[in-house]
């Protein structure tokens, strides 16, 4: 198959995926980013990648945000939220976090294609996301994809989706956010 097949193949994929996102799951987990002190994102991989990019454009938004682990994160407290990013919601070290944040009193939300996992259970909302785990021993959702591609393209545009959403209720625009751009390059 040429490049560009897969490339459109891709395409559908991420659209049928859209397809079967939860806009009342969408909106809680804006609702939640709005009533927080401080966001924390974490996950693991490529998941944390999407997750860094999430935290990014937080900050452009002008919202207290950190990515887990960098030497810049703040402490969590009570008010504030931890937003996990896991395709098996069974990562040890994301399972870690999940516990201390609960420890904490603060909010954790769960963004994953497993809700029963074990940071699925644990967490205050669950962001059900579609796709194949890695190992793809227990999932019927089928992908051209390795591994879990899927989820994590999915997490970057669900993330995406969020901060327009964010944008549309605080009145924000593209040209407010460049203001907050890194201008020291």
């Amino acid at each position: 198959m040429q490049t560009t097949r897969y490339f459109n193949e891709i395409l559908d994929e991420l659209s049928r995926a859209a397809d079967l996102l939860s806009d009342e799951q969408a909106e809680q987990l804006v609702n939640q980013i709005l009533e927080a002190k401080k966001i924390f994102v974490a996950g693991a991989g490529r998941s944390g990648f999407m997750g860094k990019s999430f935290v990014m454009r937080m900050m452009h938004m002008g919202l207290d945000s950190y990515v887990v682990g960098e030497t810049v994160t703040a402490n969590m407290e009570k008010d504030d939220i931890l937003i996990i990013a896991s395709g098996s919601g069974e990562t040890k070290s994301l399972v870690s976090m999940t516990e201390k944040a609960k420890n904490t009193g603060g909010t954790v939300v769960a963004v994953t294609i497993s809700p029963e996992s074990t940071i699925g259970k644990l967490a205050d909302l669950v962001i059900k996301m579609p796709g194949s785990p890695k190992d793809k021993s227990t999932s019927d959702y089928t992908t051209i994809q390795p591994m879990g591609s899927l989820f994590e393209q999915t997490l970057l545009l669900f993330f995406d989706a969020v901060i327009l959403r964010f944008m549309e209720k605080k009145g924000l625009d593209s040209n407010t956010m460049y203001g907050k751009h890194a201008n020291l390059e």
